[in-house]
């Protein structure tokens, strides 16, 4: 990857983020707020707020359900193309201790990837109306805090000095 091509895809990302905030931003500005003022959620999160207006919101869920879609299905396709190649090149790999230490590696990130792709898709592509105010938090707290929570313990477990450490404190301090 050469420098300017990791500015242009740096730039793009930043660009695509800014401009889908900037519509919902717009869209929700113009919205009248009537009721309470206080968010039933984890966080100031789109849906959440949206349930706040007293007019009609109806276009900016369809708006968000259909921009979610590629913003969720898009990065997963790429991954899981990604992941296919990687296990039939696992495959040729010709001794079992490799193989495993390969699976090892490609396994605790795709169980993160996975945490956290699928709790997105949950919230943001499935219709609202099949998702409780109480399942959608949980879910969003998982991609936005457990993941990132576990996403260090998950590569930390697999340093041995770590493991070595973690059972030294546990021998130490928890009396059998």
């Amino acid at each position: 990857m050469t420098r300017e091509y990791c500015i242009i895809l740096s730039i793009t990302s930043w660009l695509l983020g800014f401009s889908i905030l900037f519509f919902h931003i717009l869209k929700t500005a113009k919205l009248h707020f009537c009721g309470p003022n206080i968010i039933d959620h984890v966080f100031c999160d789109i849906v959440p707020l949206l349930e706040l207006a007293c007019s009609d919101t109806s276009m900016i869920h369809v708006v968000v359900y259909v921009m979610g879609i590629p913003f969720v299905l898009i990065p997963t396709t790429i991954i899981v193309v990604s992941y296919t190649y990687i296990i039939l090149a696992v495959l040729r790999i010709s001794s079992t201790t490799g193989r495993q230490k390969a699976f090892s590696t490609c396994s605790s990130h795709l169980i993160v990837v996975s945490i956290f792709y699928w709790t997105i898709f949950s919230v943001y592509v499935v219709p609202s109306k099949d998702l409780t105010n109480t399942r959608s938090k949980i879910l969003s707290l998982l991609y936005s805090v457990f993941t990132p929570l576990i996403n260090p313990m998950i590569y930390s477990l697999r340093n041995k000095d770590i493991i070595k450490a973690i059972q030294r404190t546990f021998q130490n301090h928890v009396i059998w």
